[in-house]
C-alpha cells in the first residue's frame, strides 16, 4: 500500500471517529492518535484532504445532529450537551456562523416540508456547509 493510501486510510479513520462519535469530548490528540500520528502532522494532512480543519469538520457533525434535534423540538440547552458542546455560548455562535441562524431561530421555523421527505434526502437537503465550502458554491449557499 503507497504512503498516500495509508495516510488517506488512517484520515478517513479518523474522520468515522468524528462521525460516530461527535458527541464525546474530542480533542486533536485524541483524534490524531486514531490516524497514528502527532497532532500538528495530522492537522496538516487532514485540512489538506478535507478542505477544513478537524475541529471545524466536528462542530459541522455536532450543528448537523442539532438541526435534527431542533426540528424534534427538542430545547436549545439540551440540543447543546446532547451533541457534546458544553458551552451554550459557543455552541449558538458556532452554530449560527455555520447555519446562518441561532439555534432558537432555526427551532421556530417551520419544518414541515423536512418531516415529508425521505430521510435519506433530509440529510442531504439539511446537511450543514462549512463557510469554507459555502465560498467555495457558485450562488454562495446551497
Amino acid at each position: 500500500m503507497g504512503d498516500d493510501v495509508r495516510t488517506l486510510t488512517h484520515l478517513r479513520r479518523a474522520r468515522d471517529l468524528m462521525d460516530r462519535e461527535y458527541a464525546r469530548p474530542l480533542d486533536v490528540p485524541t483524534i490524531a492518535a486514531r490516524a497514528f500520528m502527532s497532532p500538528a502532522h495530522f492537522s496538516r494532512r487532514f485540512t489538506a484532504a478535507y478542505g477544513e480543519t478537524p475541529y471545524s469538520y466536528l462542530m459541522t457533525r455536532r450543528v448537523e445532529r442539532a438541526m435534527a434535534l431542533l426540528r424534534a423540538g427538542w430545547s436549545v440547552t439540551d440540543t447543546c450537551m446532547a451533541v457534546g458542546c458544553t458551552s451554550l455560548g459557543s455552541f449558538s455562535a458556532r452554530f449560527r456562523a455555520i447555519t446562518g441562524e441561532t439555534p432558537t431561530a432555526y427551532r421556530a421555523r417551520d419544518h414541515s416540508a423536512v418531516a415529508a421527505m425521505p430521510s435519506c434526502l433530509v440529510r442531504v437537503a439539511c446537511r450543514p456547509m462549512s463557510s469554507r465550502s459555502r465560498e467555495g458554491s457558485v450562488a454562495g449557499g446551497r
